[in-house]
């Protein structure tokens, strides 16, 4: 499919604020119209699989498999695999439901046979009826990593296993500065019918900046012609999901809408806050 054919809006996501901005813009835009360029830095191996959380977020959420009351992973969810690795001394800090381990299961394979994230990603979209044109912010593997005073920690050690418990005293995206924007993602901010770039309420620090560590990438936001809308993440001095609030206050930040607007000064002609950050 073309995607230059279309008016377009991109939207820049990761975690699950960014699903949720996500899923209310499919619902108003027309089939195709929506890019939504999501968050790898996130992803890791576990078990010997290659877990894409917030791709599989966005997925789950578009849809409508997401579990809404543990607000990740897929609804009607059973967990006899979990429990057979437990009995055997498995690790199981990081849940996986019995329906979840087939995209994990599915992606890995795919990936060892030489198809890109990118690919994988379309196809699973394709299978599960979503309209929506969804890539990873790259192909090339970007890894965040938290420095604490216990060292550095893989993200999904630090956000899951430690339950965001250590103080942040230093983020890095490990792997930004050899990775490439995915060509499509670059295509979109340079398309003359692209209507808007959209900054999701994600957290502006794990799910944000490692898209635009990608090089080029904030300076392609910077340069498009097309406004470009940040959603603040905070309302009333906190975080609508997650550990942004706490993040913020460990970096030496003030908790409130008008600090994150500060983060993206130079990318952003709007921002949208809550009428109590007015």
């Amino acid at each position: 499919m073309s995607y230059r054919q279309k008016n377009l809006v991109v939207a820049l996501s990761g975690g699950v604020g960014g699903a949720k901005l996500a899923l209310g813009l499919s619902r108003v835009l027309p089939p195709g119209d929506l890019m939504l360029a999501v968050n790898t830095g996130d992803d890791f191996e576990h078990l010997g699989l290659h877990i894409s959380p917030d791709i599989d977020t966005i997925l789950y959420t578009l849809s409508g498999l997401a579990n809404l009351t543990m607000g990740w992973g897929r609804r009607d969810e059973t967990w006899n695999f979990m429990k057979a690795l437990n009995e055997l001394g498995g690790a199981t800090w990081f849940q996986l439901g019995d329906m979840d381990l087939a995209i994990h299961v599915e992606r890995s394979w795919r990936l060892k046979n030489g198809e890109t994230l990118s690919h994988i990603t379309d196809e699973f979209a394709r299978r599960l009826g979503i309209a929506v044109r969804i890539v990873p912010m790259s192909d090339d593997p970007v890894r965040t990593k938290v420095r604490t005073p216990d060292g550095w920690l893989n993200f999904q050690n630090y956000f899951v296993e430690r339950k965001c418990e250590p103080v942040v005293e230093e983020l890095a995206f490990e792997g930004s500065e050899q990775a490439k924007p995915h060509p499509d993602f670059v295509a979109a901010l340079s398309d003359p019918r692209l209507r808007a770039v959209d900054l999701c309420p994600s957290n502006p620090f794990l799910s944000l900046d490692p898209i635009l560590a990608i090089p080029g990438v904030r300076e392609m936001i910077r340069k498009t012609h097309a406004p470009v809308v940040a959603v603040a993440p905070i309302i009333g001095g906190a975080a609508i999901k997650g550990p942004t609030a706490k993040i913020m206050r460990e970096l030496g930040l003030e908790v409130d809408a008008a600090t994150v607007a500060r983060l993206y000064h130079d990318l952003i002609d709007g921002y949208i806050l809550d009428p109590a950050d007015s």
